[in-house]
């Protein structure tokens, strides 16, 4: 029994020497990694935790969630630039990414099937066609005996960007017919948030008068002004020009006063329409009207035309003035 006691105290040396080897005073030699390090382990220097690893965005991917994904059965596919919120965009000015379309009916359906359906929201959300009768001006003028009227409208069929425009107007004196009118077809475009781009023919119905083709811009400026610049150019290659400009100030929610002015050019004399080249005329008009309902408003105001340069020559040779001023009464509707 002693010397089996004796053997097992020998034995035992050994292993206490070795573990007072891995003692504070050692220098700890680093372990390689491996999966199995474990806290006490590492804690003792026997081998090196590894470094968690990041989190990672799970992409939005209908056809692999994020659950399916983390067991193995698909892998998402990368989000699209489309994907991602304005608010993630780095600042800068670069182009807005594409918008995504809604297709997840298609993958039920079939885009072939869905493309009827899709074309009919869009045509009745957004794309649909519009239009609408103006009757901006429709006015008896009052002035010394010979009193006139006057009339000035459009009507338009067409969406947001592309339109059918047919403008009118005219004066004339009670007992002596219609002095002036005229008939506008124009191509109105977009070019821009308010402003459209309009071409198209004009046509006079005064006997003699010939045909003109027309390219002009209206829109609304800033500070809400109504604005609008026309080229004429007739068949027999005179060339005219309209600027126009309206402003309605609202005084209350239904009583609004509109300034507004007109004028004419001429790049050349018309001795037959009595028209001289440079500013031919200008009319500047002043209308207080009352909103019965938006459609429909009654108006009283003052409306001054008169006539310059050669033109008032060509006037004055004829026996008539060069400028009129009349107290209007008329109504301005749309619908």
């Amino acid at each position: 029994m002693i010397g089996l006691s004796i053997a097992a105290a020998l034995l035992a040396v050994p292993v206490a020497q070795d573990h007072s080897a891995h003692g504070a005073a050692a220098p700890a030699t680093p372990m390689p990694q491996a999966n199995g390090c474990t806290a006490e382990h590492a804690a003792m220097g026997h081998c090196e935790m590894p470094a968690p690893a990041e989190p990672t965005p799970q992409p939005s991917d209908p056809d692999c969630p994020s659950e399916h994904a983390a067991m193995g059965h698909c892998t998402p596919k990368p989000a699209a630039a489309a994907d991602r919120a304005a608010t993630t965009l780095p600042a800068g000015d670069a182009p807005a990414p594409e918008i995504a379309e809604a297709d997840y009916t298609d993958r039920i359906w079939g885009r072939e099937a869905m493309a009827p359906v899709r074309a009919a929201i869009r045509a009745e959300h957004g794309g649909a066609s519009f239009s609408q009768i103006m009757v901006d001006i429709a006015e008896l003028q009052i002035r010394r005996g010979r009193e006139g009227y006057r009339w000035e409208g459009e009507a338009w069929f067409g969406g947001d960007i592309n339109r059918l425009v047919v403008k009118t107007e005219g004066e004339g004196v009670f007992g002596s017919g219609v002095e002036d009118a005229e008939a506008q077809a124009l191509y109105s475009r977009a070019i821009g948030p308010y402003f459209n781009l309009q071409a198209g023919a004009r046509q006079d119905f005064v006997p003699g008068t010939p045909t003109y083709a027309v390219i002009g811009v209206e829109g609304l400026a800033p500070y809400w002004f109504e604005v609008e610049a026309h080229g004429f150019v007739s068949t027999g290659g005179d060339l005219f020009g309209r600027v126009a400009a309206s402003y309605d100030q609202r005084i209350t929610q239904r009583l609004i006063l509109q300034p507004r002015a007109e004028l004419n050019l001429a790049a050349q004399d018309v001795r037959h329409s009595g028209i001289g080249a440079g500013l031919s005329d200008a009319e500047f008009d002043l209308r207080l009207r009352y909103e019965i309902v938006r459609e429909f408003a009654p108006y009283v105001g003052v409306s001054h035309a008169v006539k310059t340069g050669r033109t008032a020559d060509f006037a004055r040779a004829d026996g008539e003035g060069a400028s009129s001023t009349s107290f209007v009464v008329g109504v301005r509707a749309w619908f």
